[in-house]
């Protein structure tokens, strides 16, 4: 077996024969128009560079039938340096949603990592009024704009040593698991008709982390549900990275187990980390396309799976662009904004779902 067959072994994949180009010159559908014929929601992350870059813009509003915000909603976006908020870049993006008349998605209201200093400096109790506060007033001042919040990022990270498998940070030093509840009740009373969404990572993968991560959202899935508070929709954020092997047959038994709960499942941040292939663009392209073949055919054997968001549509844009391969290549659409191999297996994954 060659070394980049290896190399897809490890990522949960078999040595398949490499996925050619569909031509270009052959009219396809967009990814949101093959989607929604298979009663699919698919979307993209996007953030100002969308605004700033015609092209992208343009090939968000073709592809995409539901948009995420990146970063400018996070609360070190609105408030990096005190308690006064900045919703200006916030703005731009709903309105850019809107001139689209594309669904948005807020992201995200409270997450461990990624606060601001000055958070972290308030005592506990000043952290206990401030998740209420925030939770209350983002999602007033946006209220009947907003298909949607991810009320809660990325709960678990049992490297942190706590009971539970919890993320730590400043609000759950400040209350402990409770938190999360706590910020779904403030969420409830803030905004009673957007979607509310527990979101998480890691859950593709067998290894520790992985299944420590899927024990801890079923239970937390049920402690919401068992608080009365409403939980709409899972998220799970699907970044395959290399070093953690898709485990098909597992997640697919979790995503049942999610399923069982009766709450909705989304794919909310999807891409593939193609740095581990050996060979040319071409090789590496078919690489990452088999990747997402194999994730979108296991996600959409779940009846319950109903969104599927991959993180940024382009490589340009990729939160990967910035690390040491200048050229990494985990999206549909390459830095000219034309398709790859991947936007051909998505149209051929949600073609195999309509068919079922």
């Amino acid at each position: 077996m060659r070394r980049r067959d290896l190399l897809a072994v490890g990522l949960g994949l078999a040595a398949t024969p490499l996925l050619g180009r569909v031509g270009l010159a052959q009219p396809r559908p967009s990814l949101g128009e093959a989607a929604a014929k298979a009663g699919i929601t698919f979307g993209t992350a996007f953030d100002q560079d969308a605004l700033a870059d015609r092209g992208y813009g343009d090939l968000i509003r073709t592809q995409a039938r539901i948009l995420t915000t990146d970063w400018s909603m996070k609360l070190a976006a609105l408030r990096p340096n005190g308690p006064e908020v900045d919703y200006s870049g916030a703005e731009r993006l709903v309105r850019f949603a809107e001139a689209a008349r594309i669904p948005v998605r807020g992201h995200t209201l409270i997450w461990n990592e990624n606060n601001p200093d000055w958070l972290k400096r308030l005592s506990r109790e000043q952290r206990v009024g401030w998740l209420d506060r925030h939770v209350t007033e983002t999602m007033t001042r946006f209220a009947g704009r907003i298909h949607s919040w991810d009320v809660v990022n990325e709960p678990f990270w049992p490297d942190h040593g706590l009971r539970g498998g919890y993320r730590d940070g400043p609000w759950y030093d400040a209350m402990g698991p409770g938190y999360v509840t706590a910020a779904f009740r403030a969420a409830m009373k803030a905004d009673p008709n957007v979607r509310l969404v527990l979101n998480e990572a890691f859950t593709e993968s067998a290894d520790r982390l992985g299944l420590a991560v899927r024990r801890g959202l079923l239970r937390l899935v049920d402690e919401i549900r068992d608080a009365g508070l409403r939980l709409d929709a899972v998220g799970l954020q699907s970044h395959i990275v290399r070093g953690r092997p898709f485990d098909p047959a597992g997640w697919r038994q979790f995503l049942a187990e999610l399923a069982a709960r009766g709450v909705e499942i989304w794919i909310t941040e999807l891409d593939v980390d193609g740095a581990a292939f050996i060979g040319d663009d071409a090789e590496r392209d078919a690489r990452v396309a088999e990747v997402y073949r194999s994730v979108l055919a296991t996600a959409l054997d779940e009846p319950k799976v109903t969104t599927v968001i991959t993180w940024e549509l382009a490589d340009g844009f990729s939160h990967y662009r910035d690390q040491r391969d200048p050229d990494v290549r985990p999206l549909p659409f390459d830095r000219a904004l034309k398709p790859k191999p991947a936007f051909d297996a998505m149209l051929a994954a949600f073609a195999a779902r309509r068919r079922r």
